[in-house]
């Protein structure tokens, strides 16, 4: 919830209502990617030698809870001084909340392989966990709506929409704290006879050696941060594109994206089937086609006449269900980041003859983290060289801006998507065993 909530408001939120630059609010994002980056190997690791009667996971959501919820919470707070002050203050707020999290959520995912040695068993806690994972941005999306949040308006944190984004974030603080204790408490009696990891440490230049030789891994790796850099491009800009560029108000933008939500946890339950009757790579090209033609209609699209109502004319009317039926084809098409990289993790896993799992899944995502924040980075900078301003109307905006959150919404995505196609067409049938030793 707070995740998606962060995905979709957090660059919005430093633009327009803390008043940082696009360049500054984009390096904030960076650092908070290459940050939680950097502290997943760390936490893991601390993790993995935890000594406790709880076992090595629990404690850490236990412990992790509370911190993780008020940092949250202020994630959204507004500081006082000038740029400079506010954007070391929010970098070390976001270093802060990263490292929370990872606190969390690290110890919290590696429960779902140990607290089974069943695999048919593994894979429904994974399944539960995606789909919970999207019903829980869905709400995101609802209460960012509900409490006001808004896009066009600007006045600081002292008012009504600094006001609105902070009281989501408090929402979003206490829903974390209570739930990760409630998780906590819960797996108390389960965790205590759960699988142990087995404490072995391997050095980094083994790890990068075994990594760098196992071509299937490669290929998923680069499937994985092409896809997500595509998903977190559009995220980041959707809503500048729904309210600067198309011109719908603010009290519809962010309600546009509910039905982002609920297409991309159906094009789970899509692909999923797709990927049992025809393939995942099948599956892969179906979504991957759906969603880069989706991209290239978005960058197309008409905007609405911002003096009438979405449906207040035959035209406006037309333009917005073209712009909701496009977002429904995005997520749906966008799901398959998703599944299929990681329906595709096991097999490179499996071409490594000692199938170190935790490993590759670390690695994956941690080069996954830097990918995205590198991408955030360079959109805060494209923005601000295109002379995108915040809290400016689209009229008084240059052309140069509008186009450029066009493209961050159209065709860079679809390139990055035609992208990761490529890297998976010669996908291997078989499993050969990757050799460490030359």
């Amino acid at each position: 919830m707070v995740a998606t909530q962060m995905g979709f408001y957090l660059f919005v939120f430093f633009t327009s209502v803390v008043g940082l630059p696009a360049w500054m609010a984009g390096s904030v994002l960076m650092v908070l990617k290459l940050w939680d980056g950097l502290n997943d190997p760390f936490i893991g690791f601390l993790s993995d030698h935890t000594k406790h009667p709880l076992g090595p996971r629990i404690p850490w959501l236990l412990y992790g809870a509370i911190p993780l919820g008020v940092f949250v919470a202020a994630s959204w707070w507004t500081p006082p001084g000038g740029i400079w002050i506010k954007f070391v203050v929010l970098v070390a707020i976001a270093s802060c909340t990263q490292i929370a999290y990872t606190c969390v959520n690290l110890p919290y995912s590696a429960l779902a392989a140990e607290l089974t040695p069943d695999i048919d068993l593994r894979t429904r806690l994974n399944a539960a966990r995606f789909t919970g994972s999207i019903l829980a941005g869905l709400s995101g999306v609802v209460i960012a709506a509900m409490v006001g949040v808004k896009v066009n308006e600007c006045g600081g944190g002292a008012g009504l929409r600094g006001g609105a984004f902070l009281e989501m974030g408090l929402i979003g603080g206490l829903v974390v704290a209570v739930g990760t204790l409630a998780c906590g408490w819960g797996l108390k009696p389960f965790a205590k006879h759960c699988q142990q990891p087995s404490g072995k440490k391997e050095p980094i230049k083994q790890q990068l050696l075994r990594v760098s030789r196992n071509g299937r891994f490669l290929k998923v790796l680069g499937l994985y941060l092409l896809l997500w850099c595509a998903l977190q491009l559009m995220q980041t800009v959707a809503l500048l594109y729904f309210n600067v560029v198309m011109q719908v108000p603010s009290n519809w933008s962010t309600w546009i994206l509910v039905p982002f939500q609920i297409s991309a946890l159906l094009g789970l339950q899509l692909w999923s089937w797709v990927s049992s009757r025809w393939g995942r790579i099948a599956a892969l090209r179906s979504g991957g086609l759906m969603w880069i033609m989706a991209c290239l209609v978005a960058m197309l699209l008409i905007p609405l006449d911002g003096a009438v109502a979405p449906m207040g004319s035959f035209s406006n009317g037309l333009n917005f269900v073209l712009l909701v039926a496009t977002i429904l084809a995005v997520g749906l098409g966008g799901s398959t980041a998703f599944l299929i990289p990681w329906s595709l993790l096991p097999d490179a896993i499996d071409a490594d003859p000692e199938k170190p799992a935790g490993l590759y899944t670390a690695w994956m995502v941690v080069i996954q983290k830097f990918g995205i924040g590198l991408s955030i980075f360079v959109l805060g900078n494209v923005l601000t060289l295109s002379g995108y301003k915040a809290c400016t109307d689209s009229i008084l905006l240059p052309s140069s801006a509008l186009t450029t959150i066009r493209l961050c919404m159209g065709l860079i995505p679809a390139v990055l998507v035609v992208l990761g196609l490529l890297v998976v067409r010669r996908w291997p049938r078989r499993t050969h065993p990757i050799a460490l030793n030359p």
